[in-house]
C-alpha cells in the first residue's frame, strides 16, 4: 500500500455527497476518502491486544497516530456495529461480540481442517491415495487441505483450487443439501455449470444428487477428468449441516470395482469419523434430502 499519512490534521472536515460535514470520518481522511477511513478503523481494532484488551480514546489515538476526536468518531461507529464495546464504569473500550461473529466461518474452517488433517493422513496410508478437505463457498467447492498419495503417479489439487462442474465428487456433495430451487438459481446464474443446462440435463442431475444424498456419497468416474476417479463424502457438525467434505483421489488406470468399493467405504468412515469429533448426531431414516421440494424450510 503506497498510501502516505499526513503528520497533523486537514484543515477542512470530511464532507459528505451532499457537502455536509461527515460524522463518521476523521479529519485526516478527509484528503483521502473513505478507504483511508476504513484502514483507520482497521488500525483501531488491531490496538486492542491480549495483553491490553481494556483502551481508554487518547491510548488508542496516540497508538494509531490518530487526533482524539478521530479515534472517538471511529469508536463510535464501531460501536454501533458490536465491534466493539464500552465500559460505562471506565469509559474505555474492549473488542465487542462483533468480531467473533466476523471471524466465525473462517474459524468454523479453520476447526474442520485441524479436525480432519488426521483422518486425511490415515485414509492415505490405508488406500495409498491423495485425500483432501473442500468447504462451500456458496457456489463453489474449494479445496482447504491436502495429503498427497506417497505413489509417483497421483491426483493432486493445489490449495485454493475452486469448482463449479457439478460433475465434481465435492459439488454433488454440497448440492445435494442445497434445494430444487437453490440448484437451478445457481445453474441459470451460470455459478454452477451442469453439462448442458438443459431442462433434460438438470431433471438427470436432480436425480444423481438425490442418490447421492439417500447413500451418502458422491463418485465421479472420470466424469470431470477422463483419467480420475474420485469419491467423495459429507461432513456435518453438531446440527447435522453439511460443513465440509471429504474427497479421495485415484487415477483410473489404478482402480477397480473391488478397490472403488473399499474407496467409498474408507471415505465415509473418514468424514463419519470427523464428523462424529464435530458433534454430529447419526442421519435417520427420517432425514430427506434437502433438495426435494418438499422438504425442509428455512
Amino acid at each position: 500500500m503506497s498510501e502516505s499519512q499526513q503528520s497533523g490534521p486537514s484543515e477542512n472536515p470530511p464532507v459528505t455527497k451532499t457537502g455536509a460535514p461527515d460524522p463518521e470520518l476523521g479529519a485526516e481522511s478527509s484528503a483521502r476518502g473513505p478507504l483511508h477511513s476504513l484502514l483507520n478503523g482497521i488500525r483501531v481494532l488491531e490496538a486492542f491486544s491480549v495483553s491490553d484488551p481494556m483502551l481508554g480514546v487518547n491510548e488508542i489515538a496516540r497508538r494509531v497516530d490518530l487526533h482524539k476526536s478521530t479515534a472517538s468518531r471511529i469508536l463510535a461507529t464501531l460501536q454501533q456495529v458490536d465491534l466493539v464495546e464500552r465500559d460505562d464504569n471506565s469509559g474505555r473500550y474492549r473488542l465487542g461480540l462483533g468480531v467473533i461473529g466476523l471471524a466465525g466461518p473462517l474459524l468454523a474452517h479453520l476447526d474442520v481442517r485441524s479436525v480432519t488433517y488426521p483422518a486425511l493422513e490415515e485414509l492415505v496410508q490405508l488406500t495409498g491415495e491423495t485425500a483432501a478437505l473442500s468447504v462451500w463457498s456458496g457456489h463453489e467447492s474449494i479445496v482447504v487441505e491436502q495429503v498427497p498419495s506417497p505413489k509417483l503417479v497421483k491426483h493432486t489439487t493445489p490449495l485454493g483450487a475452486r469448482f463449479s462442474k457439478a460433475t465434481s465428487a465435492t459439488v454433488q456433495v454440497f448440492l445435494a443439501e442445497r434445494t430444487e430451487t437453490e440448484i437451478h438459481r445457481l445453474i441459470r446464474q451460470g455459478l454452477v455449470s451442469a453439462i448442458t443446462g438443459t431442462e433434460d440435463d438438470i431433471t438427470r442431475l436432480l436425480e444423481k444428487l438425490r442418490t447421492t444424498y439417500e447413500r451418502g456419497y458422491a463418485l465421479n468416474d472420470g466424469d470431470t477428468d477422463p483419467e480420475e476417479l474420485s469419491v467423495s463424502a459429507p461432513i456435518r457438525d453438531h446440527r447435522s449441516t453439511v460443513v465440509a467434505a471429504v474427497l479421495l483421489s485415484v487415477p483410473r488406470s489404478r482402480s477397480t470395482p473391488l478397490l472403488v468399493e473399499d474407496y467409498i467405504r474408507r471415505v465415509r468412515e473418514a468424514a463419519d469419523q470427523v464428523s462424529a469429533r464435530l458433534g454430529a448426531l447419526r442421519r435417520t431414516a427420517q432425514d430427506r434430502p434437502a433438495h426435494e421440494p418438499e422438504s425442509r424450510t428455512t
